[in-house]
């Protein structure tokens, strides 16, 4: 048993409604198979929807005890954006509760209760987005998932983390419904209630195995980076990430999809649906191929098939239309201006030291990982290891490389492994 089960098996856990064993591994029955998790220890939360009861649960959080467990869950690929349709939070003396942001859509009053607790998350950054949208933004947190990678667990998804470290078996059959649904099903209520259900546990079982492999004080700075870093900026040309671009390679083409891409965002933006469900990636770099010159040469085309409607193959063929007729000085240049060093594929041409440098850098950095018992790249992003291989200091000292090192964003932590391997990696041999 591990110390992180060790802490499982000190915490009174329930499940199915029953209390935990009276000895052993809390999680784990007689045959060492994970027990489901089936229901809520307390039993459902009603799903609160209107202020009076949000105005409830917000007093009851504000006078409960400890860190605060925060889930959420959007309608990824049924509705446009990334908005939160259901949250749910766990604390000590305050239960759990669901909270419905269609009816709640400003949690900002919860969001300041809870300013002084420290918040759990599980992948924290695929939440702080639609949290942030309704006013729920944490200045302390816990990330299970980003724990679980630097403790060198191999499987980190929430379900895989309870089973490993606590023991119990989530079921995870609804991670992936349309959760804009109203009413929403009892069955993926409890599911959701479930989510947040032991992350409590889980954290204090990770904290205990973070400090026992000398890592808590990591753990801590990468946490603290994750809730003081600003929202990212939106992204430039997002047309560029259609699905299958790099078959486009003529700038008419390109202009082709920069169209149709923005033409269905608007429609996808007014509708409130994922955008896949107006008009398919597929489709839009078909039709950007083959520059149809009519709405019946549209039709040909996968993707504009005989269920679409006249209206609409009018539309996607208008926008085709607008780009073949754009003067050649408003078509989009192929590929996105570097904001850094060339793909590493180009650097043996263009600068064979730079890349004898970033082949030096990347085994070494990964020797210490595997050392480290963590993925690559959370011990330093792979970016940062290109940008100081291609621009290195003029002298590789260790000072000059740290310095390097923070420009980039690296924490204390990161910059102190690191450093030295990165020394050895761009210093020149000496013949």
């Amino acid at each position: 048993m591990t110390d992180a089960q060790e802490t499982a098996a000190e915490t009174a856990l329930r499940t199915s409604g029953g209390g935990p064993p009276d000895d052993g591994f809390a999680g784990v029955d007689v045959d060492g198979a994970p027990i489901p998790l089936l229901e809520p220890r307390e039993g459902m939360p009603p799903v609160v929807a209107d202020e009076d009861a949000l105005a409830e649960v917000v007093a009851a959080f504000a006078a409960g005890r400890g860190p605060v467990a925060v889930d959420a869950e959007r309608a990824s690929g049924y509705r446009y954006g990334q908005r939160a349709y259901l949250v749910q939070l766990r604390r000590e003396g305050a239960g759990t509760a669901l909270i419905d942001p269609v009816g709640c859509p400003d949690l900002s009053g919860l969001g300041e209760a809870l300013a002084g607790a420290e918040w759990i998350l599980h992948a924290a950054t695929q939440d702080l987005p639609c949290l942030r949208e309704i006013g729920m933004v944490p200045t302390r947190l816990f990330d299970t998932e980003l724990a679980g990678r630097l403790a060198g667990f191999p499987r980190v998804g929430l379900g895989a983390m309870v089973e490993s470290v606590l023991g119990y078996a989530l079921e995870k059959g609804h991670s992936a419904v349309d959760w804009s649904t109203r009413p929403l099903p009892e069955p993926w209520l409890r599911y959701a209630a479930l989510d947040v259900e032991l992350l409590v546990d889980l954290r204090d079982a990770l904290e205990k195995e973070l400090d026992r492999q000398g890592k808590l004080e990591w753990a801590h700075q990468e946490f603290d980076a994750i809730a003081s870093a600003p929202p990212p900026p939106p992204r430039k040309d997002p047309w560029r990430r259609t699905s299958g671009m790099h078959k486009v390679r003529r700038r008419r083409q390109m202009a082709v999809v920069r169209e149709l891409w923005n033409a269905r965002d608007r429609i996808a933006q007014r509708r409130d649906v994922s955008p896949g469900k107006v008009l398919s990636d597929t489709a839009i770099v078909e039709a950007a191929l083959a520059l149809p010159a009519n709405v019946h040469a549209l039709t040909a085309l996968a993707g504009f098939g005989p269920r679409m409607g006249r209206r609409q193959l009018e539309q996607w063929q208008a926008a085709v239309d607008r780009a073949k007729a754009l003067p050649d000085s408003e078509l989009p240049q192929p590929g996105q201006p570097l904001t850094g060093p060339p793909p590493p594929r180009a650097w043996a041409d263009k600068d064979p030291a730079a890349a004898a440098r970033l082949s030096a850098a990347r085994a070494a950095v990964s020797a210490l990982a595997e050392t480290l018992n963590m993925p690559q790249e959370n011990l330093i992003t792979p970016d940062t290891v290109r940008r100081v291989c291609w621009e290195p200091p003029k002298e590789p000292t260790a000072e000059a490389i740290a310095d390097a090192l923070a420009g980039y964003g690296a924490r204390p932590w990161q910059i102190d492994q690191v450093t030295p391997v990165l020394v050895a990696a761009l210093t020149p041999a000496r013949g």
